[in-house]
């Protein structure tokens, strides 16, 4: 989208191009840079304003930190004197600032999930230094507690010198940057999480050999090998739908009116006349997108393909705030996005070529939970999938989720167990709060030295480490919510799905929380599948780290369960 200049400066400057202005709100164009300060280290964003012939300005954000190089166009950018804001469509994220006479610069906030504090200062960034003799990409493995945890490090060097990358698929770990990179003669460094952990080595040829150290951890040797420079592969998806479809795809936008905003999705459509049978996918916890995107999956994309061919139409939709839909995604708890799942059915009710009366929910993980939510205020929801869907109590479940996944990420049991009364306390102590204010502020009056050492991380490690996304509205509300009431509230067939191998929502326990929420209901189907993981992948340890290896998005048996329900019932 282009910004119109308007008034006395669009003619000023149309009249006279050749005049040469400072870099101001009134004459932004140039490069702007800032750094937003997050728990793994500093980000340094640098957008650059042009203005093309007819006078429009343009803008371009470039992650100088995490992908160099790589300019994306922005989306609505605004500029006026005292006002700046932009989006950015691809990664779900927005920026807004008001202008600072005083400083000559931005002072705002960019939203991504959270929103940050972030002034852009006129100007390119100070390049990086520059590291001799270590581009390439540099593999090994740790292990820890017996767990084996890949490690990988890329550096390049380009004209605005060295960039390196650290991942850990088996933590999730992915382009994270490394500021502090340094090499004297043959000795090699850097560390993590603002320098919580740190690697030590020596270099020989393509070799690093070195230890991993952290405070309170035991050290773990790590040998990096170097082979040819290369950005992270994509993986093969052979689910995902390509065309020609034997079904009709609509793009859609809908109004959630008591929200104030509008939501984008895609409807895909059965072939014949209808009225067809519809379902709503809701979607798990985190900005997502509409197919769930994930690791290079697009599970909803691949669950609403299997359904449509099945006869079952599907609406798909952007949470608030992502892609197409409007809404601010960082203000927003899992009550507020059930009001978005009801303007999706109340859309969907209004159309000739929906069945209103056979028109439901299926969530994923917290979708799941969103859509007893959302049930509690209609009752015309003809049905209920959870898939992966919470039935205990939130802050139970994160408890044991933590206990699982960080297991499978070599924390010892002794650990977990040191950890696991802090964290208790933290979550009662955001679950009292009344703003987001004070759980910031109780979870600091908890991290003392001793607390902090209990997470495994220094006495004088930065709070900020552990709060992240702790003090936000949705998280004081996950921590507050036992899904029971709701679900006992629910008379419509229901069916309930879990992976035996899902470390996040854990199966046993979970069905069987489910099933005793649900005795009332005379129509429930609930599953436990073997050997699937929270994604629903075929899997061999159910961890984190085997999401993206998997080439399979959802499992086919799994796709059959649920359509297999749903024709049972909806198809006449």
């Amino acid at each position: 989208m282009k910004h119109h200049l308007t008034g006395a400066l669009a003619a000023l400057l149309l009249a006279a191009p050749d005049m040469a202005l400072a870099q101001t709100a009134e004459d932004p164009v140039g490069s702007w840079h800032g750094d937003i300060a997050t728990p793994m280290g500093d980000l340094t964003l640098v957008l650059t304003v042009e203005r093309e012939d007819d006078g429009d300005l343009v803008g371009k954000l470039e992650s100088r930190d995490q992908a160099p190089g790589r300019l994306t166009e922005v989306d609505d950018l605004v500029i006026t004197a005292e006002e700046l804001r932009f989006g950015v469509a691809r990664i779900n994220a927005t920026y807004s600032a008001s202008w600072n006479e005083a400083a000559g610069r931005w002072d705002g906030q960019w939203v991504q999930g959270q929103g940050l504090p972030l002034a852009l200062e006129p100007g390119e960034p100070d390049p990086d230094p520059v590291i001799e003799g270590l581009d390439g990409t540099w593999t090994g493995e740790v292990v820890r507690n017996g767990v084996t945890l890949r490690q990988v490090l890329r550096i390049a060097t380009g004209d605005d010198g060295t960039a390196v990358f650290y991942d850990s698929p088996d933590q999730m770990i992915q382009s994270l940057p490394i500021a502090d990179l340094s090499r004297e003669g043959a000795d090699v460094g850097f560390s993590i999480y603002r320098g919580v952990v740190r690697f030590d080595g020596t270099l020989d040829g393509d070799t690093i050999t070195g230890k991993w150290t952290a405070e309170n951890q035991p050290d773990m040797d790590l040998v990096l090998t170097r082979g040819e420079a290369q950005e992270p592969r994509e993986a093969k998806r052979p689910q995902l739908p390509v065309g020609p479809l034997p079904y009709e795809v609509e793009e859609v936008e809908f109004d959630n009116a008591s929200a104030g905003h509008s939501l984008a999705g895609t409807l895909t459509l059965p072939e014949g006349e209808g009225p067809h049978p519809a379902a709503i996918l809701i979607s798990g916890s985190g900005p997502q997108d509409r197919d769930e995107s994930l690791l290079g999956h697009k599970p909803f994309a691949v669950l609403a393909d299997h359904l449509t061919r099945n006869g079952i139409a599907v609406l798909r939709f952007d949470d608030r705030g992502v892609g197409g839909s409007g809404g601010d995604f960082a203000a927003a708890t899992s009550a507020d996005h059930a009001t978005d799942a009801n303007a999706a059915f109340a859309f969907l009710e209004g159309r000739d070529d929906i069945a209103a009366d056979a028109i439901g929910f299926i969530g994923h993980s917290e979708g799941g939970m969103i859509g007893p939510i959302a049930m509690r205020d209609n009752d015309a929801v003809a049905f209920l999938v959870m898939l992966a869907g919470p039935g205990t109590r939130l802050d139970q479940l994160l408890l044991l989720q933590r206990r699982l996944m960080g297991a499978q990420m070599g924390m010892s049991e002794e650990e977990i167990d040191r950890g696991e009364p802090v964290m208790k306390e933290i979550f009662a102590a955001i679950g009292a709060a009344t703003s987001e204010e004070q759980a910031a502020a109780n979870i600091r009056a908890i991290l003392d030295a001793e607390a902090m050492q209990a997470l495994g991380l220094p006495a004088d490690a930065d709070p900020a480490l552990v709060i992240g996304q702790m003090e936000s509205p949705w998280y004081a509300y996950l921590l507050r919510y036992d899904p029971r009431p709701n679900l006992e509230a629910v008379d419509v067939p229901v069916l309930a799905i879990n992976g035996t191998l899902d470390l996040q929502v854990p199966a046993q326990d979970n069905l069987s929380a489910i099933r005793v929420a649900l005795a009332r209901n005379p129509d429930v189907t609930v599953r436990q599948l073997d050997g699937l993981n929270h994604l629903f992948q075929t899997a061999t340890t159910g961890s984190v780290g085997e999401y993206r290896d998997i080439e399979e998005t959802f499992d086919p048996a799994a796709l059959e369960v649920v359509s297999d329900w749903l024709r049972a019932r909806f198809l006449r």
